[in-house]
């Protein structure tokens, strides 16, 4: 808290954590009464009303309205530029899957679908699809399905499967640049996306190769090839005209990231690159979705289609469900449930930091650390224990990352450790938490109950295992890089 911005105030234990316990009952009463759709505004009043809450006791210290304000205000501030790439995000979503691109992604990904190794192929291909989409919950709810039905139809396990499909959905979902939790893990501690993407690489890769060969082990090489797989790809071709060239956009983005655009430009130029694909190879595509366009000249009609993908996704009209399911969603509209959240939750974050509640949890918190190892441990331990109290992901990644970046950068670190280990935590171990929001969706979703699952989702709990053997043994742990020196003057 800066000194000049409002006076030093002293809380009392009580004081500190009126707010964290309100924000607590509340979100447990969301989650009882909402279930999974709890995220979907329920939390949102959790966290408006928890601010309401720790802007009074901002009060009750000393502080004045206008500090109060400033707080919340400078906290959502911080989530203005991420809300930006957030809406690109949907842009490309909605351009890349007119295009093509995600569509042939899933056909070819499909084909890796060997019966003998089902579970490993399993959670290749919802990581292929998850990478592509930004969306664990998506893949599970789509493909997801369609991968438990066919593991009935192979007699094989519907926990492991679930672990499977849970373990490639996480992966992709992690490092994709346009999955929620990966953009707001990068804003909260203020690192570049791509920045943040390439330096989780170093925990995801190790977690998920290890999975796959567990997996792979499970497998059983006396299944044979279900129809289901066959008619998705029918539907596919169907809709699209598909080829390896659609995934030329996809080269681009990995293109640009390679050259360290930066995420903003580099997510706009892919999404028009979808856009100019769509129109080149998916012409009925864009025109089924341009939808009563008159007596517009085909140009227009072209026109409208891809405006309207850039604003409001896709709606796949295949008649299969599953696909549609899948394929209908992106535009800026898919993204503005997330950053009513983000605005929330970033608004509770600053009226904590200015009231000082943030950094007397983190003298609390921080007591038993002593090096890199207890640092990024006790990181570990907050991402998951606020997916405990609070049930939501979303939360367990924007406090801690609020609550920890300081201290990283205090000690010598980049910040890009801290927005690694929220995701290796707090991303990573909400589904496995049967009453936490993720949870509840995927045991609902896969029929499989959360706990029967959760041990063999080998990807989300190897990862925290691997940020805190990094920790203590100092692998990939980026510093902090040091500010340019000062031209003297004269």
């Amino acid at each position: 808290m800066n000194s000049t911005d409002s006076p030093d105030i002293t809380l009392t234990p009580w004081l500190a954590l009126a707010p964290v316990l309100f924000l607590v009952a509340l979100l447990a009463c969301s989650v009882y009464l909402f279930g999974a759709d709890s995220s979907y505004g329920a939390n949102q009043i959790a966290l408006v009303l928890s601010t309401v809450v720790a802007a009074l006791v901002g009060l009750r210290a000393g502080l004045s309205w206008k500090s109060v304000q400033d707080g919340i205000v400078n906290g959502i501030a911080m989530g203005l530029w991420p809300s930006l790439i957030l809406l690109a995000v949907g842009m490309l979503i909605g351009t890349w899957i007119l295009a093509g691109t995600v569509p042939a992604m899933v056909y070819y990904g499909l084909e890796v679908l060997n019966p003998g190794i089902f579970y490993a192929a399993s959670a290749a291909i919802c990581a292929i699809v998850a990478i592509s989409v930004g969306s664990s919950w998506t893949v599970a709810g789509t493909l997801g399905i369609g991968l438990m039905g066919i593991a009935g139809s192979f007699g094989l396990s519907p926990a492991v499967t679930a672990g499977a499909i849970v373990s490639g959905a996480y992966f992709g979902d992690k490092l994709s640049p346009m999955s929620d939790t990966t953009n707001l893990a990068s804003a909260v501690t203020g690192v570049d996306l791509f920045e943040h993407i390439r330096h989780m690489l170093w925990t995801t890769v190790p977690g998920f190769a290890v999975a796959l060969i567990i997996f792979a082990l499970l497998g059983n090489s006396n299944a044979t090839a279900p129809e289901e797989i066959i008619a998705l790809q029918q539907s596919i071709a169907t809709e699209f005209t598909i080829g390896l060239h659609l995934l030329l956009p996809l080269a681009l983005m990995l293109l640009l990231v390679i050259k360290r655009v930066p995420a903003y430009p580099a997510i706009i130029a892919s999404a028009l690159a979808g856009a100019v694909f769509a129109v080149l190879f998916q012409p009925q595509a864009v025109t089924r979705l341009a939808g009563d366009t008159g007596d517009m000249g085909r140009f227009f009609v072209l026109l409208k289609g891809t405006w309207m993908s850039l604003f409001d996704g896709y709606t796949s009209r295949s008649g299969n469900q599953s696909l549609d399911a899948l394929l209908s969603k992106g535009g800026m509209s898919s993204m503005l449930n997330t950053l009513w959240l983000i605005v929330c939750a970033m608004g509770l974050g600053g009226i904590l930091e200015r009231t000082g509640i943030l950094r007397y949890l983190l003298q609390f918190a921080l007591r038993g650390v002593h090096n890199t190892g207890t640092l990024v441990g006790t990181t570990v331990l907050t991402g998951i224990s606020a997916n405990l109290l609070t049930a939501d992901q979303f939360i367990a990644i924007a406090l801690p990352g609020r609550m920890y970046k300081d201290e990283y950068e205090r000690r010598g670190l980049s910040r890009l450790n801290l927005s690694r280990t929220l995701e290796d935590s707090a991303t990573l171990t909400s589904v496995l938490i049967p009453w936490n929001t993720c949870g509840a969706y995927m045991s609902a979703t896969l029929g499989v109950a959360t706990l029967n699952y959760a041990p063999y989702a080998f990807f989300n709990w190897l990862c925290p295992i691997i940020a805190v053997i990094y920790g203590f043994t100092g692998l990939a742990q980026k510093r902090a890089e040091a500010p340019a020196a000062t031209p003297a003057s004269g």
